[in-house]
């Protein structure tokens, strides 16, 4: 109860988690204030985010000293559960953002990564209940982590850390995004498995590289994936021999590990078409897609950019526009056959309730697949 009782205190000193979404609808001052902060707000803010690690550690919440030899999604399972309990409302730019990119900064550094945070400045547009459209620039926080090996390249391993901005009155009515969003399966799932598979990997000799990146302006229109590659050097886009991008892997029917739409014929028998059957051998119920700008969201900024993609989420893609959505059939608890952005279903008891034990399966079924085929990428036999 101690973390929960120093975060309640962290935010009603600064003023800033109110529990509910009716910030947009009260104007544009009080929004905007969410997003530029006085130098005065940044010293408090700084001291804030000190004290809320500090609680998160004297709690007793460090899970990076677990055994790495618990059972296969374990790990995962924990830090998705960790992450979508205390750092709710991860919209770029905000507290909550901020302190659960400096949570896994300290999980990947505790690892043994070289692990840094990132800001970038981005925005998005807020179409208000006036009709009127207004800008706000937004300063997100992603988390790079780094581990070489015996060679020059490396494999790239992307999570999404926000969660969903409101982007209308409309979004925060029907209670799409904000403060309250746990994000689980957008995308609490996909940093749990990445933080599993870089505890794994950390304990393992490599030929090539790893570098995982929690990005934030992940979500649609806040532009952090183009400006990621955008910043890359020269010699970090020809050492990148292949992006992983872990996405929304709980709600969906079906696990998919699917290829961009620019990767050779080669590397997709070598990743996408590999993972199926290593899937197959584990009994695992898997599918591929070859993304394109079609699908849901569009093309990835990974793929435009020409680097090799293995795009691994959870969906249906022989549902409604066939483009990955729908995640999953229509029903009574999931009218809209998706969870994303939806606050009051995309949280800890409503798939606890709804989709029992599917968090456990789906933390475990990703980690089976792709340690042994990260294992196999990133020491290839001669």
């Amino acid at each position: 109860m101690c973390l929960t009782n120093d975060l309640a205190r962290l935010s009603e000193r600064f003023k800033l988690f109110n529990g509910d979404h009716s910030f947009i609808l009260r104007g544009e001052k009080i929004l905007a204030s969410r997003h530029r902060m006085t130098h005065k707000d940044h010293s408090m803010f700084a001291f804030l985010r000190l004290t809320a690690l500090a609680a998160l550690l004297n709690c007793g919440f460090a899970l990076h000293a677990q055994a790495a030899s618990a059972a296969p999604g374990e790990f995962a399972e924990q830090q998705l559960r960790h992450i979508a309990t205390y750092f709710p409302g991860r919209m770029s730019g905000s507290p909550a953002e901020m302190m659960a990119a400096d949570y896994l900064q300290q999980q990947f550094a505790a690892l043994g990564f070289k692990s840094n945070t990132r800001q970038f400045n981005t925005g998005y547009r807020l179409h208000e209940a006036s009709g009127e459209l207004r800008w706000h620039k937004v300063t997100a926080t992603s988390v790079i982590a780094a581990r070489a090996g015996s060679a020059p390249q490396e494999i790239l391993i992307v999570a999404h850390l926000d969660t969903w901005t409101p982007l209308s009155s409309s979004d925060a009515e029907h209670n799409l995004g904000g403060l309250r969003l746990q994000g689980v399966d957008d995308n609490a799932s996909g940093l749990g498995v990445m933080l599993e598979l870089a505890q794994q990997l950390s304990l393992r000799p490599l030929h090539y590289g790893v570098r995982f990146v929690a990005l934030s302006a992940g979500e649609t229109a806040l532009g952090g994936m183009q400006d990621y590659v955008a910043r890359m050097s020269a010699k970090e886009k020809k050492n990148t021999l292949l992006v992983v991008d872990l996405n929304s892997l709980i709600t969906g029917d079906h696990l998919y590990f699917n290829s961009g739409g620019n990767t050779p014929r080669a590397v997709r028998k070598q990743t996408s078409e590999r993972a199926l059957r290593l899937a197959q051998q584990l009994g695992i119920s898997a599918a591929s897609h070859q993304m394109s700008a079609h699908d849901y969201n569009g093309a990835s900024a990974f793929d435009k950019a020409g680097f090799p993609l293995l795009d691994v989420t959870a969906s249906n893609w022989a549902l409604g526009g066939r483009d990955g959505a729908q995640q999953r059939s229509r029903s009574t608890h999931f009218p809209d056959g998706t969870t994303r952005h939806q606050t009051d279903r995309d949280n800890l008891t409503y798939l606890d309730r709804w989709l029992p034990g599917r968090i456990s399966l789906r933390t475990r079924d990703s980690v089976r697949v792709l340690l042994p085929l990260l294992g196999e990428l990133t020491n290839p036999k001669v």
